[in-house]
């Protein structure tokens, strides 16, 4: 279901016109001002479009970062440093506002809504603040916006706290600061607090009540006396909004008893409505209103749809258990959810076009208080925006034949996705997904394979922890076509794992026509660069069939590949045979591939450019053999380029040439560019 009367081609077609008229498309500084106001600066993940054509989400939205745009206030950044307010920002810069100052933007196409994502400082003893944020348009005022910390600012080690005065939560862990066991050091390390505070970010959607046209100027001010001391403005998203759908033959929740005013629950009387909609065999329609839903509600064989996820919006609190359920939780919330796969799981739901509010503040791994969830098979989810929930759409399978497209996804506790156990022949396309607090999508074969999954188109903004994508294990998955930007700490954009108990990786495993940008950073527990798509062999050996072709990995912060083990197993575990094919590396801080691990690669047509360091690190397993390295490499010929130390696979480092080092010095690229 469309979610905005800008398609595809009217999209196009606004940015077209914006360049028709000599406005910008992309770029790195302010903007100057123009005859009224400052130049749009447009960009998807904070990149010129043109770099990623093809690839990502295809969105209603146009986005602009708040450092391309004027200010009276401060740039902050670039800084790729976890914890730190630029780090986690969409490009890693922002702009940061004290009371009185504003950031202002022109709008490069007609406009009704528009999503602000910002950070405001969290109360001194936790649980957050709010605070105004005036919203203007040509100098009138327009709407005044309520931003809160509430839902943002976590602390300390997994699985986190919102105290920022809270001790280590494990004192008996390794931990990075004091490369120690606190508990078994004398004297004990004393930290700074708060420690490790992170998920700065939150995101604010308004509807502006008319239509603005191209080049009105909007501007957000932190008004004088603000709560706040600061304001940071990460970046505006604004969107020509259709009018709310109206579904006639429909059965019409409201007339069942749900109030669309949210004053009263209306769990009950949308279960009713959904009763009498499976025995008429008709659709339920949620028309426009907020409705109070505080619990799951449970679907099976019907199809649910709003009238649009910016004007149906089910908002619901976080409710505690009297006892803990069977599965676990000490929690409820709002939520749609199909029967446990235990009790066959339910199968036929549609579910479209309208959001779903949560209030989730703290990570408790055993509640499932997620937007959506259960057993789903040949089922679609599709056209919803989900916020504040631990994780927007959590499966539980086995279960086969789903669909989640074209999705909205923002500000979660933990994953916007995950396919949990056994999930198969499904796919997960047109999503977008941003700030999220683990892994952004997420195939993970416990017990049983997920198989036969495709994840593309999607773009993955933000995710302040773990990976834009993830595989732990399965079979015959594809990952393509994917926009992946940002990742900052203990992962990366792409990721494949044997891991947390998952099933092996058998069959083909495809990564294919990918673009990631700004990822490979620092991995924190080990000190040692990423790779912006990385592959671990933790629990046992890659025996797949894996192919990575198309990519393209822009601005890596430190590796565009990588290839390793636990140091435990790193005589064990192998990684043998991963072909890498037509890829393009624009820009690393180190090394275009650092294998940490026995095995072999072959590279065709990899051509980089902008390289920082040798182009290959190559480590092994570390053993150091006088035969050269554990790990070799097979040049199947078209590998161009390089960068400061030469071509990045050169004849010398051919087939297994040690060239290890662990922490090699950082030559950060230039901004990447049309190839």
């Amino acid at each position: 279901m469309p979610r905005s009367s800008l398609t595809r081609g009217a999209l196009a077609a606004a940015l077209a016109s914006v360049t028709a008229l000599g406005l910008l498309l992309g770029g790195s500084g302010p903007a100057s001002a123009g005859a009224d106001g400052p130049r749009p600066v447009v960009t998807r993940a904070a990149l010129d479009p043109a770099l990623t054509a093809g690839r990502g989400a295809d969105v209603p939205f146009l986005e602009q970062e708040a450092e391309n745009a004027r200010t009276s206030g401060t740039v902050i950044g670039p800084d790729r440093t976890a914890y730190t307010l630029p780090a986690e920002a969409s490009g890693r810069s922002a702009v940061r506002l004290a009371p009185g100052q504003w950031v202002e933007f022109t709008l490069p196409a007609a406009a009704n809504a528009l999503t602000v994502r910002y950070s405001i400082p969290d109360a001194p003893d936790g649980g957050g603040i709010t605070a105004p944020l005036d919203v203007s348009v040509n100098g009138r005022p327009a709407a005044r916006m309520t931003l809160t910390s509430q839902y943002s600012w976590l602390y300390n080690q997994y699985p986190f706290t919102n105290d920022p005065g809270a001790d280590l939560l494990h004192p008996d862990w390794w931990i990075t600061e004091c490369q120690c066991v606190p508990a078994a050091t004398n004297p004990p390390p004393v930290l700074d607090k708060p420690i490790r505070p992170f998920h700065f970010y939150d995101e604010q959607r308004r509807l502006l009540g008319r239509t603005y046209r191209a080049g009105d100027v909007v501007r957000l001010t932190a008004p004088a006396g603000s709560s706040a001391a600061w304001t940071v403005v990460d970046l505006l998203d604004t969107e020509l909004v259709a009018p709310p759908r109206v579904r006639t033959g429909a059965v019409n929740a409201v007339a069942f008893g749900a109030d669309p005013s949210g004053r009263r629950d209306s769990a009950a009387a949308i279960e009713r409505a959904i009763a009498y909609a499976r025995h008429k065999d008709r659709p339920v329609y949620l028309p426009p209103g907020t409705f109070q839903v505080n619990r799951h509600i449970v679907v099976d064989d019907v199809t649910i749809e709003g009238a649009g996820s910016w004007y149906t919006v089910l908002k619901g609190r976080e409710v505690a258990l009297d006892e803990p359920a069977p599965d676990g939780s000490v929690h409820t919330g709002v939520g749609f959810y199909g029967k446990d796969a235990s009790a066959g799981g339910s199968a036929n739901v549609r579910l479209s076009g309208f959001a779903i509010e949560g209030d989730v503040r703290e990570r408790i791994d055993t509640d499932q208080v997620n937007g959506v969830g259960g057993a789903m098979s040949d089922s679609v989810v599709e056209g919803l925006y989900i916020h504040h929930t631990k994780v927007g759409l959590w499966f539980d399978g086995p279960m086969s034949g789903l669909r989640v497209v074209d999705n909205v996804v923002t500000d979660q506790i933990a994953d916007a996705l995950n396919f949990h156990t056994g999930v198969t022949d499904s796919l997960v396309a047109g999503n977008f997904v941003r700030n999220a607090g683990d892994d952004g999508l997420a195939l993970w074969s416990d017990k049983q394979a997920d198989a036969r999954n495709t994840v593309t188109r999607n773009t993955v903004q933000s995710p302040v922890l773990a990976n834009g994508i993830a595989l732990y294990g399965g079979t015959d998955n594809t990952v393509s076509a994917n926009l992946v930007a940002d990742p900052v700490r203990e992962g990366s954009a792409l990721h494949a794992g044997t891991r947390f108990g998952a099933e092996p990786f058998t069959g083909k495993l495809r990564f294919t026509g990918n673009t990631t940008v700004r990822a490979g950073g620092l991995e924190l527990n080990w000190r040692i660069g990423m790779g912006a798509i990385w592959l671990y062999a933790l629990e046992g050996s890659f025996d797949a069939d894996v192919l990575v072709s198309g990519d393209h990995y822009l601005d890596s912060t430190y590796n565009a590949i990588m290839l390793v083990s636990e140091w435990a197993v790193k005589d064990v575990h192998t990684m043998d045979g991963i072909r890498f094919r037509d890829i393009r590396v624009d820009g690393t801080g180190t090394s275009v591939l650092s294998a940490r691990v026995k095995g072999s690669a072959s590279f065709e047509n990899v051509d980089a450019r902008n390289v920082g360091a040798v182009g290959v690190n190559n480590c092994g397993s570390f053993n150091f053999p006088a035969t050269g390295s554990e790990f070799s490499l097979t040049d199947l010929g078209g590998n161009d380029g390089g960068g400061t130390a030469g071509p990045w696979l050169a004849p010398w480092l051919l087939p297994n040439t040690i060239t290890c080092d662990d922490r090699p010095p950082v030559v950060p690229p230039p901004a990447p560019s049309p190839w």
